[in-house]
């Protein structure tokens, strides 16, 4: 095995995360439901995946959408990318909300969302009187326009 080892805890029968090709970036995260449900147009919820993780520190978890989700049905998720920070040891939830037109019924085992692994760094922050210039300086959203 090369690459980063992930703990992982089966909290309820269910598929486990797996890599669908070679090279995917994610692995999908599967609905641990004992019966499925129905989430209407603008309602959101918080769908069990029936796992839980130990990541190592110095890395989180990522939970992003499914792009074919997102396009057929309008399924994503509201805080995207969503994330697992590594001393969490509980059950990953997946926050889904449907932004379509029309009922999705979600189904036990459904893929309903994607993990990545990502490094990230831990911040020491210095207090400073004044911050360095640069070229975008104080510019908020929007500032530098639209490019066509």
């Amino acid at each position: 095995m090369s690459g980063l080892a992930v703990g992982i805890k089966r909290l309820r029968p269910g598929p486990l995360p797996r890599y669908m090709t070679e090279h995917a970036a994610g692995v999908d995260l599967h609905a641990a439901l004992e019966s499925g449900f129905t989430l209407q147009p603008g309602e959101r919820a918080l769908v069990p995946t029936g796992i839980a993780v130990e990541i190592p520190p110095g890395f989180e978890g990522q939970v992003r959408p499914r792009s074919g989700l997102a396009l057929r049905h309008g399924i994503s998720l509201v805080n995207s990318p969503g994330t697992i920070d590594a001393d969490y040891r509980g059950e990953i939830g997946v926050i889904l909300i449907n932004f379509g037109s029309e009922p999705f019924t979600i189904g036990d085992g459904e893929r309903i969302a994607q993990l990545v692994f990502a490094r990230c760094e831990r911040a020491e922050f210095v207090e400073v009187e004044e911050l360095g210039e640069s070229t975008r300086g104080s510019g908020g959203f929007g500032h530098t326009g639209r490019k066509l």
